[in-house]
């Protein structure tokens, strides 16, 4: 991963496995979200590959290219949701843009989406009426709309008191477990990592590559990278 001259990360190969909750994480400025926008076909890899189902996504033409993205639902760090629309609409984007289905229909979706994540009742707020956990999740039934393949979010936990972290955190888990979804989260958030992740990569800012990978808790377990016992830890012995 490079910006010009300027290489981020290199040298990382790992493989995110179906129904993985898997957790990219490291230090602020190690590359996190960038590593998720090579994943999602915002960003190109400046070398290197990325295969979906054995398809290599940045050889495959445009439409096939498309058609990958379709099955990739994405929670950004603020939510993004559209300021001047309500929830329903907001949810009702991608079905409108990319579906063949009639309003009617449309709105059973919505309101299905939205009940998933604990929002029934809520379709005609605006963002601005509801609290930020509120959001974020309003945020997911919208990731959720086309029913993806794969979730990925960006910080999800980020700005949320402990308990409305903890319920987006149950709320990944379920989603998972009831939709057979892939997730992929990028977070340094330690109760986030330990709760929901089964399969992890490490970004290390100094070396520039992946340090450590596996399921976080037995990271923490068996790791001997004082850096990755650092980061798990937050510097605690014992």
């Amino acid at each position: 991963m490079a910006y010009g001259s300027f290489v981020l990360m290199r040298d990382m190969n790992f493989t995110i496995n179906r129904g993985d909750i898997f957790i990219i994480m490291g230090g602020s400025g190690c590359g996190k979200s960038t590593l998720m926008r090579h994943l999602v076909g915002l960003k190109a890899p400046a070398k290197g590959q990325v295969f979906y189902n054995g398809i290599s996504f940045w050889d495959a033409p445009p439409q096939e290219r498309d058609r990958i993205m379709r099955g990739v639902g994405i929670l950004y760090q603020s939510g993004a949701l559209w300021s001047s629309m309500t929830l329903a609409e907001n949810v009702a984007l991608p079905l409108e843009q990319y579906t063949d289905l009639n309003p009617g229909e449309i709105r059973e979706v919505v309101s299905l989406k939205l009940a998933l994540v604990g929002l029934a009742g809520f379709e005609e707020f605006y963002p601005s009426e509801i609290s930020g956990g509120m959001r974020k999740r309003a945020g997911l039934a919208r990731a959720m709309a086309l029913d993806p393949e794969l979730l990925c979010f960006d910080e999800p936990s980020a700005g949320l008191d402990p308990v409305s972290a903890r319920r987006l955190d149950d709320l990944i888990l379920e989603l998972r477990d009831s939709l057979g979804a892939t997730v992929v989260v990028v977070t340094h958030e330690l109760a986030s990592i330990f709760a929901v992740g089964d399969n992890s990569v490490f970004l290390d800012p100094e070396t520039r590559t992946v340090i450590a990978g596996g399921d976080p808790n037995e990271l923490l377990a068996e790791s001997e990278d004082p850096k990755v016992r650092s980061f798990l830890t937050r510097g605690e012995t014992g």
